[in-house]
This record gives C-alpha cells, sequence and structure tokens, in this order.
C-alpha cells in the first residue's frame, strides 16, 4: 500500500491507497474494506491520499506510486470527492505521472498542496509542487526544481500552515537501472504558504555532497521541530529545532535508510516530540527524539506510508506492501491485511485438474495457487496453497505426476535466478537455480553468468513432458527436472556492457535483481511443431529456432524501437507459422502500443494496434483456441479485443476494474486474468464471443448457444441475506463476509469482501436484446426430446426474472426442474426452512437439453449439454435413482401442499360462511357443524404440516417437514439413495396416501353435510 489516511472524527473510518488497485474505505476499523475508486479513475495506482480535517467528506487523491519500482504503474492526476468518496472528480495534473504527496490547509479545504515527482522513466516538465487554492480548479506550480527532479515528501506545520517543507529528489529509472540522487536533489521551505521558497540544502548541520532521496516532517507537538530523513553519504535521521534554520543529525543507523529511494519516510507524533516513526522494511519508533529505535512488528514487510490521529496517537492506519492495517492501541496489535484483494500478480497458468487451479507469483508475497471454484461456497485462505516459487516469476507445472510445480522466485530467497521445484505431494521446495551462484547488492549484471530477469520464464515442453525450460540471456533446457540444465541458445540479447552495470546511484547501490538487463523476457515453444522456440528480449531482439535451439535466427520486426521490452510471444493455437508479439516501450518514456503479428514465421510483421490509444501499453496478447482471429489484449488499464485477427481492437468492457493486466490465459471457456494490483479475476464464459458475427448488433434478438455445463455441486451455509449491511456465512471451516447484491434477474449474491467469488453455479445463457420488449420474453428449459422442465418469464412477480436490457443479457439456470406446488400461505418464514424448499426441486441429470427464447412472435433455440463431475464414482444409473426419488418426494410434497391449501380455502369459506349467518342470525344452526368440521379438518392439516412451527413449542415434525428434509439429506451428495431413505420415503407416501383419502372422506362426507346444513338455512355451498 502506497498511501494511507483517516477520517479525523469518525474512529473507525479509514483509507488507503493501492499501488495499482484504487481506493479502498473501510468504516469498521479494517475488518472489512470496499473499493471507492471503480468507476471514477482512469488509472489505478495510488501515490498520496488526504482528508480534509476542516470538512472530511473532502478527499483529495494523488495517482502514480512514487515508490518508483521496475513494475511501478502511473496515473493521471489528482482525484477529488466532496462526499467522503462516494464520487469522484478528475482535477488535472494528468501529466505528473507520479504524485508522492499531498497536503491539505487545516482550516481551508480548498487550499491544497500536490507534491509531483512526474515521469519515472524520463524527464518531463510537470513536476514539483503545485497550489490550488479554489479546490483542485486551478494549479499553479509554485516551486520546480529541473526536469529531471521532482517532489518526494511534502510535510506542513498544522498550526501554522504557512510553513511547508518539500523534499527535491532527483531520481530516474531506466530499464537497465534506478539512478537515486543527484545535484537537484534537496530540502526547500516556505514561509509563505507556498508563495516562495528556499533551498535549505547546505544550512548548517545538513549533510553535504549529493543527496538521493528524503523525507521531512514538522513535529505538530512541538514548535519548530522538523524531522529530515536524509539519503547522502552522511545521511541519516537529522533534526532541527528553528525550522530548519539549523540541524544537528540525531541517528545515523543504515536499518532507517536501507534501500532508500524505496522508503525514507518519517512521521512526527501528534502529541509527543520525543516520538518519530521512520517507515523502512521494518517499522522503526523512537521516544527519545530520535537517538535509539525499536522495530514495532507490523503484519507485512517493507513499510511506506503511516497515518497518525491529531488527536489520538494511538490511533493509527499503517500501509506496506502486504495492505493496509488499523491500530487503535499505538501498534500492540493491527487489524488484519487478509481482506484486501489488491495482490500483483505477474503471470498466470492453470492445471488440468477439474475444477482447475490457478497459479501465479505476487510481488512482496510468496507463490499462490488457488481453486477456480471453492465447493463450500467461497474461495477462501483454506483453498489457499503456495506452490513454491516466490514473489516474481513464472510457474510451470510438470505433465507428470507428482505434477511438480516450478517456480522462479528472485527476491523471496538467495539465488540469482532462483528456481524452485515444489512436489505437491510431500510439500518440499527443491532449489533447483541453474547456477547458484550468490554475488549480493552491490553487483551489477556485468558480473553474473547467466543474467536472469525478475520475471525470467519458465516453459514445459508441449511435446515431450520431460522437457522444462528456462531463459536467462540464454535459453536452458533440463529433461531431469532442474538437476542438471543444458544451456541451448548463445546470448539472445544486445548483451550492451554499459547497461550491465550497478544499479542504485551515485549514493547507493541497489541490485535485488529486478533491474538486471539485456535477458529473455518472454519465450515460447510451438503447440504444432516440436523444436520450434521463440525467444524476445527485454532490450528488443525476437530469435527463432526450428531445430530445437541448434540455431537462432533474429526475426525481430525491422520497425520495432530498438530497446523495447518483448512481453509475451504468443504462438497461434491454430496456425504454426503464425506469431502474435505484445512490446512495450514505458521504460524509455514512450506509452504506446506495441502488438505485431507475423504469418511467416517472422520473416515479415505486421502492426496490428488500431483501436488501442497511443497511451495504452500494451503488455500480453493471447489467441482463442477456439476461435481463430479472436484476440485478448492486456494493457496498463485493462483489456482490448478484436475480432477480426487484429485488424481493429475495441475496449472490453465487463465489471473487470481498471488496473494493469500482465498477463492472462484462455482455460476451457473461461478468460483468467492476472492483474497486477486486483488479484486474479475470471471471466466465467467467453462462449457467447467465440460465436459473435457481423450485423449481430443489428438483429432484435438473438439466442447464443449455452456451453457445456459441468454438474458441480457446491454448498452454501448462508442464513442471512439483509442488504445494507455486512452478513457471514461458513464456507467450511472459514467464516466469511458478504454484502448481497441483487442481480439484473433478481436474485441475490454474495460480493464477498474477504473471500473470492465462485462462478455462477448452472447454465449461462447469453441473449442480445436490441431494445427494451414490451412484451412478455421467456426463457423455457426443456428436455432433447422438447418437454418442458422449467419456465421463466420477465413479467414473474418472483425472481428469478428473465433480464430484458438492451444488449447484451445473461441468465443462470441453477439446473433444478420445477419446485413443488407452493403453499397459498407459507408456515414458515426462516431462511433455512425456505433453503430447504428450494432445494426439494430436482437438478436434472447428465444429458442434451435445449433453451428456448421467445420474444412476442420471435421463438429461438439452442442446444447444450450438461456434463457429469468427473471427479466421481458415481454412474448415471445411479444418479437417476437420486432424481427419480426427488421427482417423488416433490411430487408427493405437492400433494400435502395441495391438501394444505384446499383444507385454508374450505376454512376460510366456513368461517366467512359462520359470520355471514352470525349477521342473519342464523349462528347457533351452523355453528356446531362448522366447529365439528373445521376441527376434523385441523386434524388432518396438523398432520401435513407443522401449524406451529414459528411458536416456542412447535410441537412433532410433520409430513411436509418430513419429506423436505429427506428430499434434502438424499440431495446432499451425487449418489443413489440408500435403502433407509428408500424405506423412510415409502413410510411417508403412504402416510400422504392416507391423509389424501381422510381428506376426500371428509370432503365426500362432511363438508357435503355442512353444505346440506347451509341450504337448509338459505345460505350458498362451501366449493371445496
Amino acid at each position: 500500500m502506497s498511501a494511507v489516511a483517516g477520517h479525523p472524527t469518525e474512529r473507525e473510518t479509514f483509507y488507503f491507497g493501492a499501488c495499482a488497485g484504487g481506493v479502498w474505505k473501510t468504516t469498521s476499523g479494517g475488518a472489512y474494506w470496499e473499493n471507492i475508486s471503480d468507476g471514477y479513475f482512469k488509472t489505478s495506482a495510488v501515490g498520496a491520499i488526504a482528508v480534509a480535517t476542516s470538512d472530511p467528506n473532502v478527499i483529495y487523491v494523488g495517482t502514480g506510486e512514487s515508490n518508483i519500482r521496475s513494475n511501478v504503474s502511473h496515473g493521471d492526476g489528482v482525484y477529488k470527492s466532496t462526499d467522503g468518496g462516494r464520487t469522484w472528480r478528475n482535477m488535472g495534473l494528468a501529466d505528473t505521472r507520479y504524485i508522492s504527496d499531498i497536503q491539505i490547509h487545516p482550516a481551508n479545504a480548498d487550499i491544497v498542496f500536490v507534491g509531483a515527482l512526474g515521469h519515472a522513466w524520463g524527464r518531463n516538465e510537470e513536476r514539483g509542487v503545485y497550489r490550488s487554492l479554489d479546490g483542485g480548479v486551478t494549479w499553479e506550480k509554485v516551486l520546480y526544481k529541473s526536469d529531471r527532479a521532482g517532489v518526494a515528501d511534502l510535510s506542513m506545520d498544522p498550526s501554522n500552515p504557512r510553513v511547508i517543507f518539500a523534499t527535491i529528489w532527483q531520481a530516474q529509472r531506466y530499464p537497465h537501472a534506478l539512478i537515486s540522487g543527484g545535484e537537484d536533489s534537496g530540502l526547500w521551505r516556505s514561509l509563505d504558504g507556498g508563495d516562495t521558497w528556499e533551498d535549505i540544502t547546505r544550512n548548517p548541520g545538513l549533510p553535504g555532497g549529493i543527496w538521493g532521496r528524503c523525507g521531512v516532517a514538522v513535529s505538530p507537538a512541538k514548535p519548530g521541530r522538523v524531522w529530515a530523513l536524509i539519503e547522502a553519504e552522511d545521511g541519516g535521521l537529522y533534526r532541527s529545532e528553528d525550522y530548519g534554520n539549523t540541524w544537528q543529525k540525531v541517528n545515523d543507523d543504515r536499518e532507517l535508510r536501507r534501500r532508500p529511494w524505496y522508503y525514507m519516510r518519517v512521521f512526527a507524533d501528534p502529541s509527543d516530540a520525543d516520538t518519530v516513526w521512520v517507515l523502512n522494511l521494518q517499522a522503526w519508533k523512537s521516544t527519545d527524539g530520535g537517538k535509539t529505535f525499536f522495530a514495532v512488528p507490523t503484519p507485512h514487510g517493507d513499510n511506506h506510508d503511516l497515518w497518525i490521529d491529531p488527536n489520538d496517537s494511538n490511533r493509527m492506519i499503517e500501509g506496506n506492501d502486504g495492505g493496509a492495517c488499523v491500530t487503535f492501541d499505538g501498534g500492540r496489535t493491527w487489524s488484519s491485511i487478509l481482506n484486501q484483494p489488491t495482490a500483483q500478480f505477474y503471470h498466470v497458468i492453470t492445471d488440468d485438474q477439474v475444477p482447475y487451479n490457478v497459479y501465479g507469483s505476487q510481488q512482496d508475497n510468496w507463490a499462490m495457487r488457488v481453486p477456480s471454484i471453492g465447493f463450500e461456497g467461497a474461495i477462501t485462505w483454506a483453498n489457499y496453497v503456495e506452490p513454491g516459487g516466490g514473489e516474481s516469476g513464472y510457474i510451470a507445472i510438470s505433465p507428470k505426476p507428482p505434477h511438480r510445480v516450478f517456480g522462479g522466485g528472485i527476491g523471496t530467497g538467495a539465488g540469482h535466478g532462483r528456481l524452485i521445484a515444489w512436489n505437491p505431494e510431500t510439500g518440499q521446495k527443491r532449489n533447483v537455480t541453474v547456477w547458484p551462484e550468490v554475488h549480493g547488492f552491490g553487483a551489477g549484471a556485468e558480473s553474473l553468468k547467466y543474467r536472469f530477469q525478475w520475471t525470467f520464464p519458465v516453459h514445459f515442453s508441449h511435446h515431450d513432458p520431460n522437457v522444462l525450460y528456462i531463459c536467462s540471456n540464454h535459453v536452458h533446457r533440463s529433461t531431469d527436472e532442474g538437476s542438471s540444465w543444458e544451456t541451448i541458445s548463445p546470448d539472445l540479447t544486445r548483451n550492451d556492457p554499459e547497461k550491465l552495470r550497478p544499479s542504485g546511484g551515485p549514493i547507493t547501490d541497489d541490485n535485488s535483481g529486478a533491474e538486471i538487463y539485456c535477458t529473455i523476457f518472454a519465450f515460447a515453444e510451438s503447440p504444432h511443431e516440436p523444436g520450434v522456440l521463440w525467444a524476445g528480449s527485454d532490450d528488443g531482439l525476437i530469435h527463432l529456432s526450428r531445430d530445437g535451439g541448434q540455431t537462432w535466427q533474429n526475426v525481430t520486426p525491422p520497425d520495432l524501437p530498438e530497446w523495447a521490452l518483448i512481453s509475451i510471444i504468443e504462438p497461434s493455437p491454430h496456425d504454426p507459422a503464425t506469431v502474435y508479439v505484445a512490446a512495450t516501450c514505458y521504460k524509455l518514456n514512450d506509452y504506446a502500443p506495441y502488438l505485431y503479428k507475423t504469418n511467416d514465421y517472422g520473416a515479415t510483421w505486421t502492426r496490428i494496434t488500431n483501436g488501442i490509444p497511443e497511451t495504452e501499453y500494451t503488455r500480453v496478447i493471447r489467441e482463442d483456441p477456439e476461435r481463430r482471429g479472436l484476440l485478448f489484449c492486456g494493457t496498463e488499464t485493462g483489456i482490448y479485443i478484436s475480432f477480426d485477427d487484429g485488424v481493429n481492437w475495441q475496449r472490453f468492457e465487463t465489471n473487470l476494474p481498471v488496473t494493469p493486466i500482465h498477463d492472462f490465459v484462455i482455460k476451457g471457456s473461461d478468460l483468467v486474468v492476472a492483474t497486477h494490483g486486483r488479484s486474479f479475476w475470471i471471466l466465467d464464459d467467453i462462449t457467447p464471443l467465440r460465436q459473435v458475427e457481423a450485423g449481430i448488433e443489428a438483429k432484435d434478438v438473438h439466442l447464443f448457444q449455452p456451453r457445456p455445463t459441468t454438474r458441480f455441486r457446491v454448498y452454501g451455509r448462508a442464513y442471512t441475506r439483509d442488504a445494507g449491511t455486512v452478513n457471514y456465512k461458513m464456507a467450511g471451516p472459514v467464516t466469511v463476509a458478504y454484502v448481497p447484491v441483487e442481480t439484473p434477474m433478481g436474485t441475490s449474491v454474495e460480493k464477498f469482501l474477504d473471500a473470492g467469488q465462485n462462478p455462477p453455479d448452472g447454465v449461462i445463457v447469453h441473449y442480445w436484446l436490441k431494445d427494451t420488449p414490451e412484451e412478455e420474453v421467456t426463457l423455457t428449459f426443456l428436455d432433447a426430446e422438447g418437454n418442458v422442465i422449467r419456465s421463466f418469464s420477465s413479467k414473474s412477480e418472483t425472481p428469478p426474472r428473465v433480464p430484458v436490457n438492451p444488449g447484451a443479457n445473461r441468465f443462470v439456470w441453477n439446473l433444478r426442474g420445477e419446485k413443488a406446488t407452493p403453499l397459498d400461505e407459507p408456515v414458515s418464514r426462516d431462511r433455512a426452512a425456505q433453503m430447504a424448499e428450494e432445494g426439494v426441486a430436482p437438478k436434472v441429470l447428465p444429458g442434451e437439453y435445449q433453451v428456448r427464447l421467445q420474444v412476442g412472435d420471435t421463438v429461438l433455440t439452442q442446444s447444450f449439454r450438461v456434463e457429469p463431475d468427473p471427479r466421481l464414482p458415481v454412474t448415471l444409473e445411479e444418479l437417476k435413482e437420486q432424481f427419480e426419488l426427488k421427482c417423488a418426494i416433490r411430487d408427493r410434497l405437492s400433494e400435502v401442499h395441495e391438501a394444505v391449501n384446499q383444507i385454508g380455502r374450505i376454512r376460510k369459506q366456513v368461517e366467512e360462511w359462520e359470520d355471514r349467518a352470525r349477521r342473519v342470525g342464523k349462528e347457533a344452526a351452523i355453528a356446531e357443524a362448522a366447529a365439528q368440521l373445521k376441527d376434523k379438518l385441523g386434524a388432518v392439516e396438523r398432520t401435513l404440516i407443522q401449524v406451529d412451527a414459528n411458536k416456542p413449542k412447535p410441537g412433532l415434525t410433520r409430513l411436509k417437514e418430513k419429506l423436505t428434509t429427506l428430499s434434502g439429506m438424499i440431495d446432499e451428495s451425487d449418489d443413489a439413495p440408500t435403502q433407509g431413505a428408500r424405506e423412510v420415503y415409502a413410510l411417508l407416501a403412504a402416510q400422504v396416501e392416507a391423509e389424501r383419502a381422510n381428506l376426500d372422506r371428509i370432503i365426500r362426507e362432511d363438508l357435503a353435510g355442512f353444505n346440506r346444513l347451509l341450504q337448509e338455512n338459505d345460505i350458498a355451498p362451501v366449493v371445496a
């Protein structure tokens, strides 16, 4: 998390900005978070958040993370909310790209200062300190040093907001290095609210020489006290007691300024002048004026931002590379970071299990494997497995049992080119690094035998399950799962010595592995032809081998910029000569898209970017394995789609939030997306995209053929669905939180706050409506012979209803047939009882089915398949036994309900006739007969249903409840019913038959006698 803030008076309300995941808000002290920027922000990286003390409804957000890692995401200026984050408006400064800090005048929310770092990858003018006096409507640049230096930190004296400090940082990212520090870095001060500024870098007591990144904090607790954390040869923590006129160094501990380009933040306690915090790999706190520090444990390392309540120093929110955490006891305890879906995944792969698992390595955390379906109703932390690997690399899964998982892990353990082989059966993690020699943070790429990029490629062969490829500046191959390696290529990069030197800048060396350059960044083996290998480098070269690596040919597109990064190479699944390439040049300060296609093994190339804006750089391209020419492209803000092999592109508008898209794969009919800021997302069904044809938008109605649907069984234990509040459910051993959200079908789905969402449970039917029809729209599901199973209408008073929105619509059928005849007056409103009754409808068997869409006189039909769960040993005959018993129970329950409804109608008429007789003075004549009739009807009713279900002493369970429960018990798994279930059903069915006969006798004899009495008293008879 790159930015945090708290509400000054609402103690449970806090905000955080993710480095590529937007703005989030909690009103529960960090128990749960919800995104509040989706739908408003055009970029997702957040560098600063400030809440106005004078009006907490006013919030300013500066976009673009200022901790400029090699994977850093840019922003598009400043956003402002005047309603506590419900809505947002962009206020300009788009070309600042990266904003480090925002300070708001404590008494006037319209006076705001923005610290802009500026472009990370090149020079630009829009950087420095900007001031607005009208709430961001207009901006004035009040401090500017140069086009190569911007603001790293701002601090305003809350007791005298005329006093403002700014640190200027000369820094630039290059593809091969980070340079932190230069002659333009320094410390500046304004004493007149930003009208004028003074460079105080050389004031007495401050270090000489070149400075790098600095943090600054004015003490709210002691006038004149200022803290400065300075990257310099003689750097450290400095303190001033006279607003920066003179300084003294109070601490030079290296732990306070490790990797200074990434940290260097200092925070003054608002109530105790001697308490100061410094954030670094650990969170450090001093209570003796900075002389000594002790580490305060936080839920995750790499700490970046801290907000301290001005009125209560125990109330804080802290941001680190694991998330945002809240404390109310000064840091002794913190809220969880496991409720913020802001993971930054580099790549994604799936296995071949059913349902499939999703794998990826996430920045600043470990690799992750999660299932695509959680059979307990949600995908929770109980489903998460760490499959070796680490934070940075590709993952590859061996096709051979035990299906070891090989994951790159630079940055998460020892070894340059670190590669871990995880055995899913034993949990052992074997280090199979090609060349396990360590050189340390001070060594550049020139010292390495092999240069492995942070996210070096790892792939198994499509043709030989024993062959594993990984790439440095060479291609390496293993046939024994990493025990030994052979190098099968020369250096396939430009190998420029000037770009292999140590990174960090003139003050601090910093060679974590992320800056290693002149490497192979993308690799692919042809799925059609053994021995056809493609390699793309991060310095702009593409090579092809057609003989298993013995010889290589440079096939780089001639118009590709010289130092472009080849991000993804995608061999077409349809044609061996066709390959697609996604490249980027944003690290050269060029944000244009670069997509290429060859149809002749790289002899010629065509650039295919029409329709993608010139500011949307392209990280990934994939072709659908089913429909040739259906392409997906991932950019820094979303996904684009092409239906014509890249000739034209359009933005793929879905509910996917704005966030960097680093990779995706197509698994079956799912698009599985690795975002670099919002975790994994899955588009559950791309079948309609495969069926889209020219002119479909001109049709009044179109029905797409549904994909085959596997008959999975998903359990759930949610008994409340109260809108407007947090609800809870058990998902296996884990309790998860959710809020109910209404769908276009009128049904309610669970939007989880701390768990992953399951795909729709059933057949997904997609259809197109040019306009909203006035007439009824129906969807009818039929078996292969055309027999109706279930029908749904757009005019239905109860959900699910058929959506009729203009454009694309979706309906999910839960595979269940008709429910039992409903009761006219339900006995119980209990949620559990309602769920049990809904489950009485039998789920259809595997087989062929049809769906029919009718709009007025237009009738369209498509066929589809329901497939068995391949994991289960159950036979179709056993499923038929279950289905038939479920149908029989449903039918008996319908008989019970129909009998109860009939009793209710008769009783109502009897009571009405009693009342009528009372009004005409004939009560005595029929009262006794009416009471006897009602008693007999009531006796049958009490046998059929539990009439006192809502009372403290409901009595014995009756036939309705017994049948409903039995139906649920035999439906707890996909198996043939037990002998006990069959015997109980036979017993209950006989009892239902007996009570039906009893009711028929009462109607035939007792009701007939009562009607004769009514006729004798000139009262119309009761109708049964």
